[in-house]
């Protein structure tokens, strides 16, 4: 009930207005001396332990599904991932470090605050992954598509498979994200990022590896990353002549 009065607010106001708040107070990240990627501590590991419950979940994604879509598709255009397939812990730990500080995204904080507890990180989370994963995702389209796709699986299979695995399915226990199938744009975007320290909560491993690769080198990772198929669930194909 608290999220449809939240909501309703919304309605009235106008959403810069709704939303109008300090962002989080940055954190030292990857820069900093001491940084622990993977630290088992604060809300990320409350959430960890708690049981989430999907309808209280759902609910508490419908301010979510505003960028990501109510389908946990996102867009393909790169400007909002995919979260429909991503396992639970990754979402809980890019949710936590976003209101922590530790990741810089002035778009998603105000909305990331609006959930009140680890436990509403944990429901969230088991939310999406009761969703099925969508057929269609942004792909690399180019006339060298083919060509990139081959030069990507190459160098993927070099030393992007020790983390994410050979069919891009990533590592649950060890917060390796799902990249078999995300949006292309987003995928190069956070590897671009990544690679230029932008990313402040970004694993340290990650970045020694992506530090040497070029831009060419990225758009060619990003369509095979891309051209896989996201393990889990798959959506159902919509019935003929029937409106979408």
């Amino acid at each position: 009930m608290k999220k449809l009065i939240a909501l309703a607010g919304l309605i009235v106001l106008p959403l810069s207005l709704a939303f109008a708040q300090a962002p989080a107070a940055k954190k030292t990240g990857i820069e900093g001396a001491g940084y622990k990627w993977n630290a088992q501590e604060g809300e990320k590991i409350e959430a960890l332990k708690k049981k989430g419950d999907v309808k209280r979940g759902e609910e508490a994604y419908e301010v979510c599904g505003a960028c990501h879509l109510p389908s946990g598709a996102g867009r393909p255009d790169g400007t909002f991932p995919q979260l429909a397939g991503q396992h639970s812990t990754v979402l809980i730990k890019q949710m936590a470090d976003i209101r922590e500080g530790l990741r810089d995204n002035p778009t998603m904080y105000p909305f990331a605050k609006t959930l009140t507890d680890p436990q509403e990180l944990a429901d969230v989370a088991v939310y999406i992954n009761s969703l099925c994963i969508p057929l269609d995702h942004g792909k690399y389209d180019g006339k060298d598509a083919a060509e990139q796709v081959a030069k990507g699986k190459e160098l993927y299979m070099k030393e992007c498979k020790e983390c994410h695995g050979v069919d891009g399915d990533g590592n649950k226990e060890k917060f390796y994200p799902v990249i078999a199938g995300q949006h292309y744009k987003y995928l190069l975007r956070q590897m671009t990022e990544i690679r230029d320290g932008k990313r402040r909560n970004a694993n340290p491993d990650m970045v020694k590896i992506i530090k040497k690769y070029s831009n060419e080198q990225l758009v060619a990772i990003s369509a095979f990353q891309s051209s896989m198929s996201m393990p889990g669930a798959m959506c159902k194909p919509a019935a003929k002549g029937k409106k979408k």
